[in-house]
């Protein structure tokens, strides 16, 4: 399929009622309340704080692909992705469309954790954080997923999560806007059959993404760890891809990433609808570097600390008050020199930078309330370019 003209199209099926970083259930429930007239949108159970998570089954193909968001409440750059693939997928005059659903039925829950949805947290409403529970199974969402694991038993999983503006492609300066990964199986991470699959995949979506946003994919870690839902479902055999949401310049809210998850999941739904899944050429997986963690959000280059001339890096940390999602920055680290580089840099040698209003030594987890640029004050985060 070519990349262009998935993304031609893009903004025809970009679903408009969600957008930003927090989606929580509510903002969902109108989409699926509209989707039940058109997809079959079932309950698969409640959340511990007594939340519905639904299931949204689409097409008669006999390769299944089960998809599953917001595992993690505060990533939801692949909730609205998955919806936006929805759109594309109700289009019956699309070719792209017609094939996919025809060769394969999709099983997607596009919110597993709508506790941790509305709170904005990575962990669910009892603190647990579901991707490391897949084998106790404590929490009601970990039960209902195993559950339909059992019942779907997918040729494919995705497994759709976000990651933070940390995360480099090797060590570069090169942001990882996407990262993949195929998860290990056991704790010499081999190279299974299974895995293999995923590589190939994996391979395929690289080769698309790589013309829109080069050098700017990522391959995360393969620690195996068989609490995580990735590595239990490929110790079972099942083929498992995670998708990591990433930091695009400038795109803090991740309307630009959503982009790119969504060209993934097209070209991987549709690569796996017209090809046999056999893990031919899964050595392409390994061209994708691996990821490093060299970014932070600000770096600020020979700031006079009370005569100490250091580099400064700052950090957002993302807090929902009253309902909104504040981006506030703290000092993480101060070194003569700092290697890591920065979303946003400044030399203080050369701009006039102020992070001191109340005029004390700055330390480490400091929070910065202002940040004074050439005279010209900025109180509310993020900064861009």
């Amino acid at each position: 399929m070519d990349t262009n003209k998935i993304l031609d199209t893009y903004l025809n099926y970009k679903e408009s009622s969600i957008s930003g970083r927090y989606i929580n259930y509510q903002s969902i429930s109108p989409i699926l309340k509209k989707w039940k007239s058109i997809f079959n949108v079932t309950e698969l159970g409640r959340s511990e704080n007594n939340l519905p998570i639904n299931l949204i089954t689409i097409g008669t193909g006999k390769k299944k692909i089960l998809l599953w968001s917001q595992m993690h409440g505060n990533e939801s750059t692949t909730t609205r992705a998955v919806f936006d693939l929805l759109n594309l997928l109700n289009d019956t005059n699309n070719s792209l469309s017609t094939q996919v659903l025809k060769e394969c039925t999709l099983y997607i829950v596009p919110m597993l954790n709508p506790d941790g949805s509305n709170a904005y947290t990575r962990a669910n409403y009892r603190n647990v954080d579901l991707n490391r529970d897949a084998q106790v199974l404590t929490q009601k969402e970990s039960q209902i997923f195993k559950k339909l694991v059992d019942f779907v038993n997918p040729l494919i999983a995705f497994n759709l999560h976000g990651q933070r503006t940390i995360f480099s492609v090797g060590n570069t300066n090169k942001s990882a806007i996407v990262s993949f990964l195929s998860p290990a199986s056991n704790p010499k991470r081999s190279i299974t059959e299974s895995r293999k699959k995923g590589m190939q995949i994996i391979a395929e979506m690289n080769n698309s993404l790589q013309q829109v946003i080069p050098n700017s994919v990522g391959r995360y870690d393969d620690g195996f760890n068989l609490n995580c839902t990735g590595d239990t479902l490929e110790n079972r055999g099942i083929t498992t891809i995670l998708f990591e949401a990433g930091h695009y310049p400038n795109d803090y809210e991740r309307e630009t990433t959503r982009k790119w998850i969504y060209l993934s999941l097209v070209t991987s739904i549709y690569f796996i609808s017209k090809n046999i899944i056999d893990g031919s050429q899964y050595e392409r997986y390994f061209d994708i570097p691996e990821n490093g963690k060299c970014f932070n959000d600000i770096i600020i280059r020979n700031y006079d600390n009370f005569s100490n001339k250091t580099d400064i890096a700052i950090q957002y940390k993302e807090i929902l008050i009253g309902g909104k999602l504040l981006f506030k920055p703290y000092i993480i680290d101060i070194q003569p020199k700092i290697t890591n580089f920065g979303h946003l840099e400044f030399n203080a040698s050369v701009v006039k930078i102020n992070l001191n209003e109340k005029n004390e030594y700055l330390k480490i987890n400091n929070e910065i309330d202002i940040i004074k640029i050439n005279d010209k004050e900025f109180s509310v985060f993020p900064i861009k370019h």
